[in-house]
């Protein structure tokens, strides 16, 4: 192992001269970088780092270089991660893009995609949302009717898309296309690439009670997209539709380690310890110094199942349902016990009596109800893993 020693150093002596000193430091929600054609930084050591892992092809360490991506085999890439994780580096970026899209545009796109795409998704040049459900299409997505009519050397797109996250802020989105209207309904579906800059593509955010909404509902009124930008063979889509799907439910399930997905960050012990007082250095309330402490030891062990996976080169597959199910629960338990410690703190909604932290965890609880909704329900996750995985009779 002596290479992963001599790459350690490297990676090392790299961020030491690489990563700016406000990277090093906990993440400001208003900092987060998404990147895009139209990406404002309100921290400008922000666009440093995100050009620097960038240009190293770090963003997405084990994308091919060719691409523009690092190259890394897993072992390298958990060494970078370590790496990263000891100096309290902040993520260069955000992406849906590098997350869902770039794996299957690798696995089923064509050269030209493959070199069109990939480089400006890992350098954060274009910023991409997912145009999946429909009004009536949520957990039967393959009933869906946003339809691509084909014209010669474009498709005409006619639609709508909801609940697509960030489409006001996107500038691509891949979307699910019924190209074969008379096919059964999972054969008559299509993958297709559409710049949301074309004429007739507009977007109408959605409201949430939490306040805060990343969801939208995304329109296609005659929208011209070229062939070349069909990934895969036509009506073949749903193959890539579940892929993707896979390796969405691999990054939601991340949800369920502290920290791993989006909140307010907070630490379940420190809440509790705040707000029901603590006696030697544990959680004064017994009742609830057991029910904690039985969720931490869930999420170490649910962790130590997620690397035992990726060290055993696991890949997207219908195992990534587990995950997702089980990720998304634990995160929705974390809240519930940070609610039940804060008391009455925990109904906080206006400044008025209420600091922001405790407005954020109030905001963030309700957030985690979508969890288990987003990237395919927990009953549809559960149908998926009896059937899949376990290989149950139906």
């Amino acid at each position: 192992m002596e290479h992963l020693e001599t790459f350690r150093q490297e990676v090392r002596d790299w961020l030491e001269e690489n990563c700016p000193p406000s990277m090093r430091t906990p993440l400001i929600p208003e900092e987060e970088v998404w990147g895009g054609r139209n990406a404002e930084y309100v921290n400008p050591e922000s666009k440093l780092w995100l050009d620097r892992m960038g240009a190293k092809g770090w963003t997405a360490p084990t994308l091919p270089k060719e691409y523009g991506g690092g190259g890394l085999d897993r072992d390298q890439t958990k060494v970078l991660h370590q790496e990263l994780f000891k100096i309290k580096a902040r993520p260069a970026l955000n992406s849906f893009g590098i997350w869902m899209l770039a794996p299957c545009i690798i696995e089923f796109g064509s050269e030209e995609q493959k070199r069109e795409h990939l480089p400006k998704i890992i350098k954060g040049e274009i910023r991409w949302c997912q145009g999946y459900s429909e009004p009536g299409s949520g957990s039967d997505l393959a009933s869906l009717s946003t339809k691509a009519e084909d014209m010669g050397d474009h498709y005409l797109v006619n639609g709508q898309k909801v609940w697509t996250s960030y489409a006001d802020k996107a500038d691509w989105i891949f979307a699910l296309v019924r190209t074969g209207p008379k096919e059964p309904k999972h054969n008559g579906i299509s993958f297709l690439l559409i710049d949301m800059a074309t004429k007739g593509v507009s977007t109408k955010p959605i409201t949430l009670i939490s306040g805060k909404s990343p969801f939208c509902e995304t329109f296609f009124d005659g929208v011209k997209a070229p062939k070349e930008n069909l990934v895969g063979i036509e009506n073949s889509g749903w193959t890539i539709a579940k892929k993707l799907l896979q390796h969405e439910r691999n990054f939601i399930s991340n949800f369920g380690l502290a920290g791993g997905g989006t909140g307010s960050g907070a630490d379940v012990v420190n809440i509790a310890k705040k707000y029901l007082g603590e006696e030697n250095g544990e959680i004064a309330d017994s009742f609830q110094r057991e029910s904690i402490t039985m969720h931490k030891m869930k999420e170490h062990a649910f962790g130590l199942t997620l690397q035992r996976s990726g060290d055993e080169g696991g890949k997207a597959s219908a195992a990534s349902s587990m995950f997702k199910y089980y990720g998304t629960e634990h995160n929705k338990d974390r809240y519930e016990l940070m609610i039940a410690a804060m008391g009455n703190k925990g109904l906080g909604w206006t400044s008025e009596g209420f600091s922001d932290d405790e407005q954020a965890i109030t905001k963030a609880w309700l957030r985690t109800k979508a969890n288990s909704i987003e990237g395919g329900t927990s009953e549809v996750q559960l149908n998926v893993i009896s059937r899949r995985v376990l290989d149950l009779p139906n």
